[in-house]
C-alpha cells in the first residue's frame, strides 16, 4: 500500500514530502471553507459556492463558467516561467475538461501555512470562476473572515492589481 502511494505521488508530479505540505494546505482550506459555508449564499462575488466546494474537496466539478465538467490536477512547477513570480497559478482555460493548478517551489516555504491556505482559497476561485484577481482575493478574504474572524493583510497585492476600482471589496 505504501509503495502504491509513493508511485501515485511520483506519477502525479508531487514528491512525498511536498505532497504532505500540499495536502495540509488543502485540508486547512477545506476546513475554512466548510466553517464559512453555513454563512454563504449560493453565489459570492460571482463564484458558484457549490461548484467551488466540489472543486476544492473533490477536484472535480460542474462548471457554469467553463460550460461542463472540469477535473482539477495539482502539479508541481519549476522555479522558472510563471513560478518565478508566483507561489501558485492556474492554467486557464481548461483543456479537454482538465485544469491544472501549478504549485511553485515557494509554495512550500517553511512557516507559511496561513499563506498556503489563502493561496489555495484564492487559486480555487480561478479554477471555478476565471482569471479575475480581485474576485479571487475578495472571495478568499471573505472565507477567511467568516471562518476565522481575521483577514490576511493583502493591501499591496490589492493595489498592484487595481482592485480598488474593480467593484469587488475585501471585508
Amino acid at each position: 500500500m505504501r509503495l502504491a502511494l509513493i508511485v501515485f505521488l511520483v506519477l502525479s508530479g508531487l514528491m512525498p514530502a511536498r505532497a504532505g505540505v500540499v495536502e495540509s494546505a488543502f485540508d486547512r482550506a477545506i476546513a475554512q471553507f466548510e466553517a464559512a459555508l453555513p454563512k454563504l449564499q449560493a453565489e459570492l462575488f460571482g463564484v458558484d459556492t457549490a461548484a467551488y466546494r466540489d472543486a476544492l474537496t473533490l477536484r472535480n466539478f460542474a462548471s457554469r463558467h467553463w460550460g461542463g465538467r472540469v477535473e482539477l490536477k495539482v502539479r508541481e512547477g519549476s522555479s522558472d516561467g510563471s513560478c518565478a513570480r508566483f507561489a501558485a497559478f492556474v492554467r486557464l482555460p481548461p483543456e479537454n475538461g482538465t485544469m491544472s493548478l501549478i504549485l511553485c517551489p515557494q509554495f512550500s516555504t517553511e512557516g507559511a501555512d496561513s499563506l498556503r491556505t489563502l493561496t489555495i482559497l484564492h487559486e480555487m476561485v480561478h479554477v471555478v470562476a476565471g482569471p479575475n484577481e480581485c474576485r479571487a482575493m475578495a472571495f478568499a478574504a471573505e472565507i477567511e473572515r467568516l471562518s476565522t474572524g481575521a483577514v490576511t493583510p493583502v493591501d499591496v497585492y490589492w493595489q498592484t492589481n487595481g482592485c480598488d476600482g474593480s467593484g469587488f471589496r475585501r471585508p
